[in-house]
């Protein structure tokens, strides 16, 4: 017999996406807009489609204006599944 050790899990791929801190008047959250296009099934045009996303600022370091990126992660509360995690230049 052989001593088999226990496999540690694959660290996991989470998504990232990158928008612009929209609201920051909640405690520890912060409304980031995501911007992405899309194309039109029977027009072939292209248009911008944006999502707003409650992200977890823990210590409020992020202002309105900010470019960010916010990395899913487990529900943190009711309507937030997102914490930011850097800012861009």
């Amino acid at each position: 017999m052989e001593n088999k050790k226990p496999q540690s899990k694959p660290a996991v791929q989470r998504r990232q996406l990158q928008g612009v801190v929209v609201s920051d008047k909640m405690q520890k959250t912060a409304v980031v807009a995501v911007t992405h296009t899309r194309k039109h099934p029977k027009y072939l045009k292209y248009f911008k489609v944006t999502n707003r996303f409650k992200a977890h600022d823990e210590d409020k370091t992020y202002k309105v204006g900010d470019k960010v990126i916010i990395e899913e992660t487990r529900p943190i509360s009711k309507d937030k599944r997102w914490k930011v995690i850097a800012k861009i230049d």
